[in-house]
């Protein structure tokens, strides 16, 4: 399995970015996709997922702000950032969830077991 990010880069604060995944190499529909960050000296952490039939999740800080969409037929996901922060830059994960569906429908939990690489995300004046 594969997992390659795309999109990120340097903005000031209040702009917009959109960052881009896909995941390939399985052949069902990943339980969840999802996007986590970290920042220097700070451990990683979760920022929006999206679960197999379009239900999504973001942690406090980014809600309002970013959106999480994936396209289950091209095994993609985006995260559209706006009104970015300083405290939003970081290297941004994308991650997907492809356990077998006997396996991952048993529990309502994402559980990731594939990343990539990550893009790093810049937000200065």
């Amino acid at each position: 399995v594969q997992v390659v990010e795309s999109g990120g880069g340097s903005v000031q604060p209040g702009g917009s970015l959109r960052l881009s995944c896909a995941a390939s190499g399985y052949t069902y529909t990943a339980f969840c996709m999802g996007w986590f960050r970290q920042a220097p000296g700070k451990g990683r952490e979760e920022v929006a997922g999206v679960y197999y039939d379009g239900t999504t999740t973001y942690r406090d800080s980014v809600k309002g702000r970013f959106i999480i969409a994936r396209d289950n037929a091209k095994n993609t996901v985006l995260l559209q950032m706006n009104t970015l922060k300083p405290e939003d830059a970081a290297l941004y994960y994308c991650a997907a969830d492809t356990r077998p569906p006997l396996e991952a429908y048993r529990t309502t939990k994402c559980a990731y077991n594939h990343w990539g690489q990550g893009t790093q995300v810049t937000v200065s004046a």
